[in-house]
C-alpha cells in the first residue's frame, strides 16, 4: 500500500533549526524524524513512498540519494581497499517518489497534485511526517476494508493540556480553567483514504476542512480513538522530548526493534 507523506511545510514553530533544514529532516538521534515516519510504515511491509515536497525540497533529495547506510548501520571493514560489508541495512527495499508541490500549497493541493501516482490504488496511507506513534496500523486497515468509509483517521490525545480563559463582555477575565486530555480528542494526523477522496476535494482546499466536512455529512468519515503513544514534533520541546526517549532506548514508535 503506498505511503503519501507530507513534508513540504515551514515549520514555524521550529524556526531556529528550520532555516538549515525543513521540519521533517529534524533529527531524532542520528536519523531525521522523517525517517522514523518511513521506517514505522516499513515495518508493517509499506515501503512505496510519495514524499510531497516543497520547503527545502533539496535537503529531503540530497539526503535520501546520497544515504550512507554505514552511517547508522553495523559494518565490517575489509581489506586495504577498505571495502565495506554492511551486516544490517535502512532502506534498501524503499521505493521513494519525489514530487515538488510548491512551496506555499496546502495539505489538499498537495495531495491532489500527486494523484497520477496512486493510480490503481483502492487504498493509501498518508500522514503529516512529522508524529510518531506505536498505534497498531493494521487496525485502521481492517477497520476501513470492512466499511464504506472514504477516509479514516487516527484520533488522539492532545500530548499537551491548555489553559482556558473564560472572559466577558468587558474583557474582564471570569476564569481560568485546565482542559483534561480525557476530554478532548484531535486529529493524529495518520490516515487512510480511498481515492474517492478526490471527489471530495476542490482546488485550494485544506483536506481535513471542506473535505471532510462533506464525509461527515455523509457519514463517510472514520475515527479510530487510540490512548496509546503519540506525539507530534512542533516545537523544540517536542523534538528534546522524543531524543531523550531515543537516547534512552525507551522509543515507543520504534516498533521493528521489538519485531527484530
Amino acid at each position: 500500500m503506498k505511503v503519501v507523506l507530507f513534508c513540504g511545510g515551514l515549520g514555524m514553530r521550529l524556526r531556529d533549526y528550520s532555516d538549515r533544514v525543513p521540519k521533517p529532516m529534524a533529527l531524532i538521534g542520528n536519523r531525521p524524524i522523517l525517517w522514523h515516519v518511513m521506517k514505522y510504515y516499513a515495518s508493517y511491509g509499506h515501503k512505496d513512498f510519495i514524499l510531497c515536497l516543497g520547503y527545502k525540497a533539496d535537503v529531503i533529495k540530497d539526503y535520501f540519494v546520497n544515504y550512507q547506510e554505514y552511517v547508522s548501520n553495523d559494518f565490517v571493514l575489509r581489506g586495504a581497499e577498505c571495502k565495506v560489508s554492511l551486516l544490517r541495512q535502512d532502506i534498501h527495499e524503499w521505493n521513494i517518489t519525489f514530487c515538488d508541490t510548491g512551496f506555499s500549497a496546502s495539505i489538499g493541493e498537495r495531495l491532489r497534485s500527486v494523484r497520477r501516482h496512486l493510480a490503481g490504488e483502492d487504498m493509501f496511507l498518508a500522514n503529516y511526517a512529522d508524529n510518531l506513534t506505536n498505534f497498531h496500523l493494521p487496525d485502521m486497515i481492517e477497520h476501513m476494508r470492512e466499511s464504506d468509509n472514504v477516509a479514516g483517521f487516527v484520533a488522539v490525545r492532545p500530548p499537551h493540556s491548555f489553559h482556558i480563559a473564560h472572559i466577558d463582555q468587558d474583557m474582564q477575565v471570569t476564569g481560568i480553567e485546565e482542559t483534561s486530555r480525557a476530554d478532548l480528542w484531535i486529529n493524529g494526523g495518520y490516515f487512510a483514504l480511498r481515492p474517492a477522496i478526490f471527489d471530495y476535494m476542490n482546488k485550494g482546499e485544506e483536506i481535513v476542512v471542506e473535505p471532510f466536512d462533506r464525509l461527515i455529512a455523509e457519514r463517510k468519515l472514520l475515527a479510530l480513538k487510540f490512548k496509546g503513544f503519540w506525539q507530534n514534533m512542533d516545537t523544540f520541546k517536542d523534538r528534546t522530548e522524543l531524543n531523550d526517549l531515543h537516547a534512552q532506548d525507551e522509543a515507543p514508535w520504534e516498533i521493528w526493534k521489538r519485531s527484530a
